[in-house]
């Protein structure tokens, strides 16, 4: 019982570093990212779709990503889907395919994403110590229904201790990547 009390959050907690991971992949960087564009909804046949099921988003050099429809007339709804989406991007429409090229990032931008980048974090790290909060209360309650002692509860609320300081480590190590990446210039 203890064991599955504490897998449970050692699982709970990689899923909200995997979560801030796939948020970080949305701050965009000087560096052209395919996964930039992955919150950008395209309308098709009357339901919004996500990009990536009706357009393959490429990097074609450093700094241009490429789109290219899987249907040639959603070319200009994916245009528009792009321009709509207030990622501050304006593709160009070659017939076949759109160019988006990523514009170089001032200091002032930096700092946003950097600040973006810190809020992220600090969700992740709210989240990382309502697990542990779920895991004590778990471990009370079998303390008060007699099926685990206190000191084998205390042991095991040491552990999830444990988890929780790996998991926070994990992430500042992760938020500190970022604002490097994010503030090479």
């Amino acid at each position: 019982m203890i064991n599955e009390i504490k897998k449970d959050a050692q699982e709970r907690m990689v899923k909200s570093l995997e979560s801030l991971q796939h948020a970080f992949s949305r701050i965009r960087t000087g560096a052209a990212n395919p996964q930039i564009l992955a919150g950008v909804q395209v309308p098709y046949y009357g339901a919004d779709t996500p990009i990536n099921q009706v357009a393959n988003v490429t990097v074609k050099d450093a700094r241009t990503l490429q789109v290219v429809a899987f249907e040639r007339n959603m070319l200009a709804a994916v245009e528009k889907a792009i321009l709509n989406s207030g990622l501050g991007f304006n593709p160009t429409n070659l017939g076949e395919l759109l160019l988006i090229s990523m514009p170089a990032l001032t200091e002032e931008t930096r700092k946003g994403f950097t600040k973006q980048a810190r809020d992220a974090a600090e969700d992740a790290r709210i989240a990382v110590r309502n697990i542990r909060r779920d895991a004590l209360s778990q471990l009370k309650d079998l303390v008060k229904e007699k099926e685990i002692s206190e000191d084998e509860e205390r042991r095991a609320a040491d552990d999830v201790q444990k988890l929780t300081d790996k998991a926070v480590a994990d992430i500042e190590v992760a938020v500190k990547a970022k604002e490097k990446d994010l503030m090479a210039v």
